[in-house]
């Protein structure tokens, strides 16, 4: 897979004048922006390898800003996640769940992102673990991650849920595990998500957080009522391996990345969506819908509950668990939503192999700008 035709960044640094000029930006909207804007620019410093036996100098490797909304910052994070999970998963088959918030919500998430996200994760993990005991028996192991965007870059808030197939029963003597190809019905779980979420609604107004007239507040639970919720549930993945690999391309996806860019015009941009489908959109709202998705600063998107928040319990569960032989992973051919990987010997001169010396490039930023970018790092 080779280097990308278009950079974010550059879209970023060209059209984002043109945005703010139609848009207000929140801080932390701005502040991605920036980040995305100067990552793996002279102006984030870098280095560039010198030959110590011919003086070549090779092109410089400029660093990274690590904001986790850009698409070039992902790698790292997604394998430092996925090696810390793959110690704490059990040896088991996992289902993949989606739950999605209506339509009619979104309006409202929009203007409070943070407190119709929190409560959105907590009801999406008090009803998978309710209908665990009452059905199953046992409590869940469950991993949620947030995503908020379509492949057009619309706004689309799910969660998407790894689920252990199988849980602990209540006195922690017995694991209970149930067939791959079915956990729950969907239908219930869907009841029961809608009936929390809307409880949860109705406190939040109550306590003055959700600040909505009676008629507005009244008009938008009836249409709720009215409504069938979307969960989708399907049927496991039969190893951990499976499960680290399919989850991965999850948990640090950003609304897009560089390898759907197709074309980039002063009138147009052009990105691939689903299979060979793409969209074509004036660049300003293509800023519009990415940065419709930063989420509010300092909010976690995964998120543990049941067996995987409660470390005693899930001790206990492995003990009782037989590991299961581990099949090879899907061929890890890379995915379209992700940067690809270069692999390269920097400690050798490409022009006679000899030895490379790192010579640093400072930062061009005015240090108020250096002091907000501190955590930027070299490439991997």
């Amino acid at each position: 897979m080779g280097r990308p035709l278009h950079d974010l960044g550059e879209i970023v640094r060209q059209f984002r004048p043109d945005l703010e000029a139609v848009e207000r930006l929140s801080p932390i909207q701005g502040r991605a922006l920036s980040a995305i804007g100067l990552c793996r620019t002279a102006a984030l410093g870098g280095h560039q390898n010198v030959c110590l036996n011919c003086g070549h100098e090779e092109d410089p490797s400029y660093n990274s800003c690590r904001n986790r909304n850009c698409p070039k910052c992902q790698g790292l994070a997604q394998q430092l996640w996925i090696d810390a999970r793959a110690r704490v998963l059990l040896p088991i088959p996992h289902f993949h769940g989606v739950f999605t918030l209506p339509a009619q919500l979104r309006p409202l998430a929009r203007q409070y992102p943070r407190v119709i996200y929190d409560a959105m994760f907590q009801c999406v993990a008090a009803t998978l673990l309710e209908l665990g005991q009452s059905r199953l028996g046992a409590t869940l192991g469950l991993t949620l991650v947030l995503h908020t965007w379509t492949r057009k870059l619309t706004y689309h808030v799910h969660i998407h849920v790894l689920i252990t197939a199988g849980g602990l029963t209540q006195d922690m003597a017995t694991f209970k595990p149930v067939q791959e190809t079915f956990l729950l019905h969907v239908k219930p779980l869907a009841a029961l998500f809608k009936g929390k979420l809307m409880a949860a609604l109705r406190d939040l107004r109550g306590q003055g957080v959700l600040t909505m007239t009676d008629g507005a507040f009244g008009g938008l639970m009836a249409r709720l009522e009215d409504l069938d919720w979307h969960v989708y549930l399907k049927e496991a993945f039969k190893s951990p391996e499976w499960v680290l690999e399919y989850l991965g391309r999850y948990t640090h996806r950003v609304g897009i990345s560089n390898s759907r860019l197709l074309e980039k015009t002063p009138d147009r941009i052009t990105f691939r969506t689903k299979g060979k489908g793409t969209e074509s959109i004036p660049p300003v709202e293509f800023l519009r819908r990415f940065v419709q998705h930063v989420l509010p600063a300092g909010f976690k998107k995964i998120r543990h509950a049941g067996l995987y928040a409660m470390p005693k319990a899930l001790v206990k569960a492995r003990d009782l668990l037989e590991p299961l032989p581990s099949p090879a992973p899907p061929d890890a051919s890379p995915e379209e939503d992700q940067e690809p990987r270069t692999h390269r010997d920097d400690h050798r001169c490409k022009a006679c192999g000899g030895p490379n010396h790192p010579k640093l490039i400072q930062p061009t930023l005015p240090t108020l700008v250096q002091r907000r970018s501190r955590a930027s790092r070299s490439p991997p």
